[in-house]
């Protein structure tokens, strides 16, 4: 672990001096990504200091966050988009979600590479980043490389090694890259190290996340979304205040039912984000309205 830190302390971004101002962020957006296998999930379990993403294999974006050294951190993890068994039409719909979740833009893409040979599977796996945020996100991209245990290796002796494709990978990331032993995770200096260095990153680019037209359409999109959701459900909650207080004979249990029922709508107008990410552009709101049951028993008051 301490030549793993070391290593991660003495090779900080492009562009770091003594004198770099620190910018600290108050919030962070991360995506991984990366070939199945790799240690996206593992990786985003070590950030956050709990088992926030399954251990089993998953094929689902799924999006997580915690406070993590007094910074609110929103993790996004896309095993979906690089299961080559996936039918095209999965493939898609779990981009718009990535999209989805990481709206208005990532701070950071980590791209997770597990330690050892660049195999074909991992340079299919940067074309797709590359299909799906377009070639100005690798200015918002640092290599993530992973360890499974403590194996003893050079880790600047491996890069010094590298083939010409995972060499032309780091240029791409202008050298930004960062070392994970996921088999340490309480090792909690290695995620203050990646924390700052991805500050060091964002305030290279002015302080801004990574957008492109596609999030700006996005983000607009869902907050169209947000806003008809609530309207529906504030037109649902006063339909059922107004049916329960008609019901004969149920003065006594009438208050009891109206705050019930407007306990369970303000749950999910609380959530109405986590709705309409898990939609797609081709979604209507009747879509959406009916897919919002399958996700109420999930929500808390």
């Amino acid at each position: 672990v301490s030549e793993v830190r070391a290593h991660n302390e003495d090779h900080p971004c492009r562009g770091e001096t003594a004198h770099t101002k620190q910018h600290i962020l108050p919030n962070f957006r991360l995506v991984l990504v990366g070939k199945t296998g790799a240690g996206k999930s593992s990786s985003g379990n070590t950030i956050l200091g709990r088992d926030a993403f399954g251990a089993a294999v998953s094929q689902s974006c799924c999006k997580q966050n915690g406070e993590v050294f007094g910074r609110e951190v929103t993790i996004v993890d896309t095993p979906g988009l690089f299961d080559t068994s996936l039918p095209d039409h999965i493939v898609k719909r779990e981009i718009s979600k990535c999209i989805n979740m990481s709206a208005p833009g990532p701070h950071a893409i980590l791209l997770v590479i597990k330690m050892g040979p660049f195999t074909q599977e991992e340079r299919d796996a940067v074309e797709k980043v590359e299909e799906i945020f377009g070639d100005g996100a690798w200015r918002y991209t640092m290599v993530l490389f992973t360890l499974d245990s403590e194996t003893g290796l050079d880790i600047q002796s491996e890069l010094d090694e590298a083939g010409p494709e995972l060499k032309e990978v780091l240029q791409k990331a202008q050298n930004r890259y960062h070392v994970f032993n996921n088999s340490q995770a309480d090792d909690r200096g290695q995620v203050l190290d990646l924390l700052e260095k991805v500050e060091r990153m964002v305030a290279d680019n002015g302080g801004e996340f990574y957008s492109n037209y596609t999030y700006l359409q996005v983000e607009e999109m869902l907050k169209q979304r947000e806003s008809k959701l609530r309207e529906f459900y504030e037109k649902e909650m006063q339909k059922k205040i107004k049916a329960q207080k008609e019901q004969p004979g149920m003065k006594r249990r009438c208050q009891a039912e109206v705050q019930e029922v407007k306990r369970f709508f303000k749950a999910l107008k609380t959530d109405v984000r986590h709705v309409v990410e898990q939609t797609v552009e081709t979604d209507t709101m009747d879509d959406i309205q009916k897919f919002h049951m399958t996700l109420k028993l999930k929500f808390t008051p």
